[in-house]
């Protein structure tokens, strides 16, 4: 876990990343900037988890893959891993999480969180 979340936090630009559990929105591992506070990142990352899972289901457009949460002062970066991303009901699934700066490369640090995320599929 620690290296998959080392391989996010070394992309310029990204401040934290987290390993959360989407049904109840425990932090399962996190490697986090000081300021950031990760419990409340992580419940806002299931509390969205599970209503936009349920939004795409509405939509009939299939599990969500990736999201991206833009702010004026950063960006929430997360990719369901596990039964998450399978759109199952209650599974437990984690999601990977990454806190960034407004600048940073969204593609790489996609590209890190799919990786990471492949472990827990």
């Amino acid at each position: 876990m620690s290296t998959a979340l080392d391989l996010i936090t070394r992309v310029r630009g990204v401040r934290g990343a987290m390993l959360v559990s989407a049904d109840d929105g425990i932090v399962v591992a996190e490697q986090l900037m000081e300021g950031i506070k990760g419990s409340a990142v992580a419940a806002l990352a299931a509390s969205l988890a599970g209503r936009l899972r349920r939004a795409m289901e509405a939509a009939g457009t299939g599990a969500s893959v990736f999201w991206h949460l833009q702010g004026e002062q950063g960006a929430l970066l997360v990719v369901p891993g596990g039964k998450a991303s399978e759109g199952a009901g209650g599974g437990a699934g984690i999601l990977v999480v990454a806190v960034a700066e407004p600048d940073v490369n969204i593609g790489l640090v996609r590209l890190e969180l799919l990786r990471a995320a492949e472990a827990f599929i």
